[in-house]
């Protein structure tokens, strides 16, 4: 799931979580203004924190890169083409906020497994395994009755 927090960044997540990998996707001005090469600026926390450079890769999709979330309140962006000119937002730079590692998903080795405490499948799951099976059979059997070499298999009762 993609979705756009603000002014042409996108990223490949619709939450940002520390300690996680994140893809980046920018189609902001220097795309739009055909730059060649662009680099990513970041840091972490109000402080900017950890700061690093990375050269994004241009596609048709934009200027895309992958960077590790750290821990701290927010990632900060900016972006650099290769005249020096920047993408800070107006000077306030782009501020995302991060999210900390949710407990529940975190397994501690000390916990028994038992059978008995396994949770049934998701029924989004189940619909999924579903739809996935039908798209196939569609793909499969679809192209052969279009094209009429597909035939029924009679039983010879001879």
């Amino acid at each position: 799931m993609e979705m756009e927090l603000v002014k042409n960044i996108f990223f490949n997540t619709d939450k940002l979580i520390e300690n996680s990998n994140v893809k980046i996707s920018y189609m902001g001005k220097f795309f739009q203004d055909d730059c060649e090469n662009v680099t990513l600026h970041y840091g972490f926390g109000n402080e900017w924190n950890n700061v690093n450079d990375i050269e994004m890769r241009k596609t048709e999709l934009g200027f895309q890169c992958e960077i590790s979330l750290l821990e701290g309140e927010c990632v900060n962006l900016c972006f650099k083409n290769e005249d020096d000119e920047w993408d800070n937002n107006e000077g306030v730079n782009y501020v995302f906020p991060l999210e900390k590692v949710s407990q529940e998903l975190i397994v501690l080795e000390d916990e028994p497994k038992a059978i008995s405490t396994a949770r049934p499948l998701r029924r989004s799951y189940l619909w999924s395994k579903k739809i996935k099976l039908a798209v196939y059979k569609i793909i499969t059997y679809l192209p052969k009755i279009i094209s009429g070499n597909y035939t029924k298999r009679i039983r010879n009762e001879n």
